[in-house]
C-alpha cells in the first residue's frame, strides 16, 4: 500500500471480540516539539458488562506501543478503563467510546500498535498503523500525514477524528488537517490541495441466478480511479516560517468515494505528496437505524418492482410503515416478526463490518450471501478464488458459492473486491432461502 495515502481503519469484525478502530498522526506543536496523537474507538456493544452496586460497566485495558521504523526508539503507555454510560442502550448499540492519547516522541517514522483487552472475556484485539513526523531541524520542507475529522450540529462545535475509511452521512462537516514543516519565508512555498471524487459501483448485489457482470461494467471494476471528478482545488502560498498548520473544511458531501490530496515541492525540487481517502456512506453506517437504511436491504427478499415502489416513498414515517407492513404481512405474528427483523438487520450490520469496501458491505456479493445464509460452514481459499460451503458436500452445486477477486489489492486499489459466480442453478435454493425469511421459518432453520 502507498504510505503517502492514509485511509483509516477498515472494519475488522470478529464475533466475541472487542470492536476497535484507531488512527494516529505525527504532529509538531507551536514550539516544534514532536508528538503522536493516537485516537482509539471501542464499540460499546462489543464489550461484556457487569453490574456492581447498581453501576453497569465494562472494563478494558488499552495499551499503546510506539516503535521507530529503522531505529531503536520505542515507547508504550498502558491504562485500564471503566466504560460507564447512563444510557442502558449503549450496552447493545454501535456507538463508540473514544480514547485519545498524545505521546511525545522524536521526529521519525513510527509504527503505532494499539491493543484493547476486554478484561471480562480476556480477549484482545490489536490494530496497527504508521506515521511520519518530519524533523524540524532538517532544513528541507516536508508534509505530515492528513487527519480527517468530522462533527455534527447535535454534538456541538468540536471536530472529532474519523478513524475509518467510512464516514456516516449524518456528519455535518468534515475537516482535513495537515502540517507543512520547515517552510522558508525567503522562498515562499506553494501548496496545492484538491478534493476528488471517484466513480464507483453503488448498487446492491445482483441476484445469483442472473447473468455474470460484464468485465467492462462498473459493477465488475468496482471503482474507477483513473478519471476522478475534481470537486475543489485550492492553491496557497505560505509566507509563515517554520511549521504551518493548514485546515480545509467541507460541508456535508454526497455519498461516494473521495480523495483529499496535497502536493508541494521542497527546496531540492522533490515533489511531496500526501492524501487521505474516505467514503461517505449511509446515515448511521455501519449501523442500520433509519427507515431508508432498513428498506434498502429488503431488495434481497422482495420483487424488484415492489422494492422500487417502496424506495420511491420519501416520507420517513410512511417508509417505516411500508417496511413494517412487509414484515408483518409475510411473517404474520408480531412477536415472531420482531425476532426475524432483529436477525435480518443484525446480519446487515455484520455484513457492513466484514465486507465494506467502496460501497456498503451489505451491497457486496459476499454481503448478500452472508445475509441470506449466515456465516459459511467452510471457507476454502486459493490465490484469487474463494469458496463458501453451506453443505458437507463441497461439490453440491446448490449449497456452494464461488467468488473471484478480479484484481489484487494495491496502492491504487486497496479493496478486496470479490465477485460471485452466477448461475441459474442457484434459482431454487435462493428462492427457498428467501421464503424462509419471509415466512419467519428462518428462526427454526438457524437453531
Amino acid at each position: 500500500m502507498n504510505p503517502d495515502i492514509e485511509r483509516g481503519s477498515m472494519y475488522q469484525f470478529q464475533d466475541g471480540y472487542p470492536e476497535v478502530r484507531m488512527t494516529a498522526i505525527g504532529l509538531l506543536d507551536e514550539d516544534d516539539n514532536s508528538y503522536i496523537s493516537v485516537n482509539t474507538e471501542i464499540v460499546y456493544g462489543s464489550l461484556i458488562y457487569r453490574t456492581i452496586d447498581d453501576v453497569t460497566f465494562a472494563q478494558v485495558t488499552v495499551e499503546i506501543r510506539i516503535n521507530q521504523i529503522d531505529g531503536n526508539f520505542s515507547k508504550s503507555a498502558r491504562e485500564q478503563l471503566d466504560i460507564i454510560s447512563d444510557d442502558p442502550g449503549d450496552y447493545m448499540n454501535q456507538e463508540v467510546f473514544s480514547y485519545d492519547r498524545d505521546l511525545d516522541v522524536d521526529p521519525g517514522n513510527y509504527e503505532i500498535e494499539v491493543s484493547v483487552t476486554d478484561n471480562s472475556s480476556g480477549r484482545t484485539v490489536v490494530r496497527t498503523t504508521d506515521t511520519l513526523i518530519p524533523d524540524p531541524q532538517n532544513p528541507v520542507t516536508n508534509l505530515t500525514s492528513i487527519r480527517l475529522a468530522g462533527k455534527t450540529v447535535a454534538a456541538g462545535p468540536e471536530f472529532n477524528p474519523i478513524t475509518t475509511y467510512d464516514v456516516p452521512s449524518r456528519i455535518d462537516s468534515l475537516k482535513l488537517q495537515f502540517q507543512v514543516t520547515n517552510n522558508d519565508i525567503e522562498d515562499p512555498l506553494t501548496v496545492e490541495a484538491s478534493l476528488l471524487k471517484y466513480r464507483a459501483d453503488t448498487t446492491a448485489a445482483r441476484r445469483l441466478s442472473y447473468n455474470n457482470y460484464s468485465t467492462s461494467s462498473i459493477q465488475y471494476q468496482g471503482i474507477d480511479v483513473r478519471n476522478p471528478e475534481e470537486i475543489d482545488n485550492n492553491v496557497r502560498v505560505l509566507e509563515q516560517a517554520g511549521s504551518v498548520l493548514i485546515e480545509f473544511k467541507y460541508a456535508l458531501l454526497p455519498r461516494g468515494n473521495y480523495r483529499f490530496e496535497v502536493e508541494t515541492t521542497n527546496q531540492t525540487g522533490e515533489t511531496i505528496y500526501r492524501a487521505r481517502d474516505f467514503a461517505v456512506k449511509a446515515e448511521n453506517y455501519p449501523s442500520v437505524a433509519s427507515s431508508r437504511e432498513m428498506a434498502e436491504p429488503l431488495i434481497y427478499l422482495m420483487d424488484e418492482r415492489r422494492h422500487r415502489e417502496m424506495m420511491e416513498i420519501q416520507d420517513p414515517d410512511s417508509l417505516k410503515e411500508a417496511v413494517d407492513r412487509f414484515w408483518l404481512s409475510n411473517v404474520g405474528s408480531q412477536s415472531r416478526a420482531r425476532s426475524v427483523i432483529s436477525l435480518y438487520y443484525e446480519r446487515v450490520e455484520q455484513a457492513n463490518k466484514q465486507f465494506s469496501n467502496f460501497k456498503e458491505g451489505w451491497k457486496t456479493d459476499m454481503g448478500m450471501i452472508f445475509i441470506l445464509f449466515g456465516p459459511p460452514w467452510y471457507v476454502d481459499r486459493s490465490l484469487n478464488r474463494m469458496q463458501w460451503s453451506y453443505s458437507y458436500d463441497r461439490r453440491d452445486p446448490r449449497r456452494n458459492f464461488f467468488f473471484e477477486r478480479n484484481r489484487n489489492p494495491n496502492e491504487y486499489f486497496p479493496f478486496n473486491h470479490y465477485i460471485a459466480e452466477r448461475s441459474q442453478n442457484y434459482f431454487n435454493v435462493i428462492y427457498q432461502q428467501t421464503e424462509l425469511w419471509r415466512t419467519g421459518r428462518i428462526l427454526e432453520a438457524n437453531l
